[in-house]
Order: C-alpha cells, then sequence, then structure tokens
C-alpha cells in the first residue's frame, strides 16, 4: 500500500470538523474581507469579487484562526491578520495569472481575461496595500515582520520560477526551494502570525511555522501532480496548465529523469521551445504514470504532510483545534482521490 492510499485506508479525511470550529471566526473574516475590498472605483471591488467571491475554504486564513484557538486566543485579534492573509494570497494569484496568461481560476475565467492584464496587477496591488492596513490595525509588530517578510519571500520565489522556467536540467532541491518560497512561505507565516496574536511562546510559534511549512509544501506537491492526473473541477483551472506553460514542477523533472535520452526530444520540443500538438499532454501524462512519476511526487507529498502533523506533538492530544489540523494534513495529500 503506497504512502497515500494508507492515509485513507479508514476513510477519507476532510477539514469539516476544522472548518465547524472556525465558523464563527471565519464570518468575521469574511465581513472584514467584504468591507476592505471596497474601493470609490468601481473595478477594484468588482474585479477583487470576481476572484475573493469565488473562493473556497479559505485554507490560509482557516491557518491563521485555528493556530490563534490552539494557543489559547479568546480575543478576535487574529481576525484582522487572517483576512490580511487572504489578501496576500488573492494578489498573488493575481499577478501569477498575468505572468503565466492563464485562464482559469478558482473555476471561473481568469480576471485579466475580463479587465485586462493592467487592471488586474494594479488590483493586486490594491489588495496588498489593505493587507498591511490590517497589520498594522492588528497592533503586532512581530505579526507584521512575519507577514511583511513573507511578502518579499513570495515573490522572490515568483522571479526565481521565473527565471528557471522551461529548465529541463532544474534539480529537485530547486524546485523545492521554489514552492518553499512561492507557497509553503504563507501557510507558515499564517500559522506563525495566529500564534503570535495568541501570545505563544516561541516554541508554540516554531511548531506552528513548521506545520504551516510542512503543509504547504505538501499541498503544492499535490496540486503539482493534479496538473497532470486531476480534472478541472477540482483544480478549479485546466488540467495541463503547467505543461503547456513548460513550469518545471517536480512530476515533470522525475519523467524526464526516468525516461532519459529516449525521450529526451520530445521534452525538449513541448517542454523548452513548447511546440506542442494536441496529442503531447496525453503522452506526457501516459510517461509520467509507467515512471511513476506522479506516484513519487504525492509520496513526498505524504512525508510532508506527516511532517507537518508531527509538528503539532507541541500541543495537548486532545480532540478539538489539533485533531481538526492534523485532519487538514491528511486531507491536503488525499484530496486527488
Amino acid at each position: 500500500m503506497d504512502a497515500v492510499s494508507a492515509a485513507v485506508a479508514t476513510k477519507p479525511p476532510s477539514i469539516e470538523a476544522l472548518i465547524g470550529l472556525a465558523r464563527r471566526d471565519m464570518a468575521g473574516v469574511d465581513a472584514l474581507i467584504r468591507e476592505r475590498m471596497e474601493s470609490d472605483v468601481p473595478v477594484i471591488p468588482a474585479l477583487a469579487e470576481h476572484l475573493i467571491g469565488s473562493s473556497g475554504k479559505r485554507l490560509r486564513p482557516l491557518l491563521t484562526i485555528a493556530s490563534a484557538r490552539l494557543c489559547g486566543a479568546r480575543d478576535d485579534a487574529c481576525l484582522k491578520l487572517a483576512a490580511a492573509v487572504e489578501f496576500i494570497h488573492t494578489a498573488t494569484l493575481l499577478h501569477d495569472d498575468v505572468v503565466d496568461a492563464s485562464e482559469l481560476r478558482r473555476g471561473r475565467v481568469a480576471a485579466h481575461l475580463i479587465w485586462g492584464a493592467p487592471s488586474s496587477v494594479l488590483v493586486g496591488d490594491f489588495l496588498f496595500a489593505r493587507s498591511f492596513e490590517l497589520m498594522v490595525e492588528a497592533d503586532s509588530m512581530h505579526a507584521l515582520e512575519i507577514l511583511a517578510r513573507a511578502s518579499r519571500v513570495i515573490a522572490e520565489g515568483e522571479v526565481l520560477q521565473l527565471t528557471r522556467a522551461h529548465d529541463l536540467d532544474l534539480g529537485q532541491d530547486t524546485y523545492l526551494k521554489i514552492i518553499a518560497a512561492k507557497t509553503a512561505e504563507l501557510f507558515a507565516a499564517a500559522a506563525e502570525a495566529g500564534a503570535v496574536s495568541a501570545g505563544a511562546p516561541p516554541e508554540r510559534r516554531r511548531a506552528l511555522r513548521r506545520f504551516g511549512q510542512e503543509l504547504g509544501l505538501a499541498f503544492q506537491l499535490v496540486d503539482d501532480a493534479l496538473d497532470y492526473a486531476g480534472s478541472s473541477e477540482v483544480l478549479g483551472k485546466n488540467p495541463g496548465d503547467d505543461f503547456r506553460e513548460g513550469k518545471a514542477t517536480l512530476p515533470l523533472l522525475l519523467a524526464i529523469a526516468r525516461t532519459g535520452a529516449a525521450e529526451e526530444p520530445f521534452w525538449r520540443r513541448t517542454v523548452d521551445r513548447r511546440e506542442q500538438t494536441d496529442e503531447d499532454f496525453q503522452r506526457a501524462r501516459e510517461l509520467m504514470r509507467a515512471t511513476d512519476a506522479l506516484q513519487s511526487t504525492l509520496d513526498l507529498a505524504a512525508d510532508y504532510a506527516a511532517s507537518a502533523k508531527a509538528a503539532l506533538a507541541e500541543f495537548p492530544a486532545a480532540p478539538g483545534w489539533r485533531s481538526a489540523m492534523e485532519e487538514l494534513a491528511d486531507f491536503a495529500v488525499t484530496r486527488h482521490a
């Protein structure tokens, strides 16, 4: 039995328990988000609503709330930080979709195809500005430092990915460095900021940062595998977007390494030069399955999820926030099933 199958041997994990625990808090976060989306410039709330309104479970702000409550927070100080986290995430998505020329986001037509790239970029900037206003209002210099650093690290990760696009020689270490910056950093910061808002001691802040970091790595690895094995309903975007854009994700890198010289002309044509036919994506998927590239990616994701759960050993084992966060880690790697 592989690592992912073992995780669902009893029942498929879900995050319904975590959503239930955080329902009141997340209602407050949603109210803050909608209040701060408003602007006298009509295109700003319209474009922001197009993306934020289609958001699903809001995992990153949910992580901020869960971390704060796990650390014993009794007040609502974490709500503004959770809303700031969602604005940072949404801003990066708006910018990413312009850079990647994506057609779908969260199951909807990408905002830049409706309002244009300049408007998408500028509304992303507006949301970044709103996030920093919320951080200042939260009145925690430490939380402000954490989320400001995360914004910088995310940008660095995106630039690194852009400069190494179509690189068939990209090493796994560099790939992991990219996803640690562009995805896992915000998960880590979201969790750590929640702990800080609760006044948690350093060892608990570090434990929750590690939980978020490992969870984010697992989440991105599964996303990269799903691009070759998932559906548009699961992904909220078109399957094969990474392949068509020539993104060097782990499933692709493993398949290239394992097929060797025999398939090098295929990979050079489709990924390096992006000279693709309608049949090429299907062939790439077949090569990934034949070389177990997808399963290896999912197995690594399961390892990171297990590491995330281990970080919660700092907290007493009991029903409630800790067990719900453990289920979140399991859900991150089984949502393809």
